[in-house]
């Protein structure tokens, strides 16, 4: 079961000939054996008519500067940068090319970040071959494509905000430092990475610690690796 709900019609929906989706997609996965697999799923499902690969971040961003994709089906976790940065980097620069996180961690962990950070769905590894089929053909549809588990998830906290994770009330921003600070990065570096101020690192920091109650970057590595955010 899924939920689909309008996104931004300003992006079409890819449709060739007799309104059939056709499309290309970009896998972006570091594990070889993964990507295979989903080539050979969705080349079976005749959808699509081009598929590339890309087996770290900075290939994915090359990839995506040399030619225009319709999909990016995109693991959260790259060896060389987080997916929550090379999101927000396609967000802003390929507007065209939506994005399908694939992750290995369970929907309560980042689904609400990375949905409220622009990708256009979420799904977790684990899931049947049908069930990529259907959130494939959704958001090329030009909708956002919503799991059960997620969707029921939300209904949750609609219904219990004060139980919902912590982390999930933090801004696009705040969670992409979030995320840096629980693995450790220092203020200097992720103001060099991100191509921002020390002061303005320093401040979104701050928020996050606010935000959360904590008092020190132990405490968001603690959260983080309890909440299997990082591992």
């Amino acid at each position: 079961m899924q939920v689909a709900a309008d996104t931004n019609t300003s992006r079409p929906p890819i449709a060739n000939g007799a309104n059939r989706l056709m499309a290309k997609i970009l896998i972006a996965d570091d594990h070889a054996v993964l990507r295979k697999g989903l080539k050979q799923l969705l080349y079976e499902n005749r959808s699509t008519y081009e598929i590339g690969e890309a087996g770290t971040g900075s290939e994915t961003l090359d990839i995506l500067r040399l030619a225009k994709w319709d999909l990016l089906i995109l693991d959260i976790n790259m060896p060389d940068r987080s997916g929550i940065d090379i999101l927000r980097q396609v967000h802003a620069s390929h507007p065209q090319t939506r994005v399908l996180i694939l992750s290995g961690f369970p929907e309560k962990q980042y689904a609400v970040n990375v949905l409220r950070a622009g990708a256009s769905g979420y799904l977790n590894k684990e899931m049947a071959p049908e069930e990529l089929l259907v959130a494939v053909k959704t958001v090329l549809s030009g909708k956002r494509y919503v799991s059960a588990t997620l969707a029921e998830l939300l209904v949750t906290e609609l219904d219990h905000d004060s139980d919902k994770p912590a982390h999930t009330q933090l801004s696009e921003r705040e969670f992409q430092i979030f995320c840096k600070l629980a693995k450790g990065c220092t203020v200097s570096e992720m103001a060099a990475e991100l191509c921002l101020s020390v002061k303005t690192i320093s401040t979104y920091r701050s928020r996050v610690m606010e935000k959360m109650g904590f008092s020190s970057n132990a405490d968001i590595t603690s959260y983080a690796l309890r909440n299997n955010i990082i591992d």
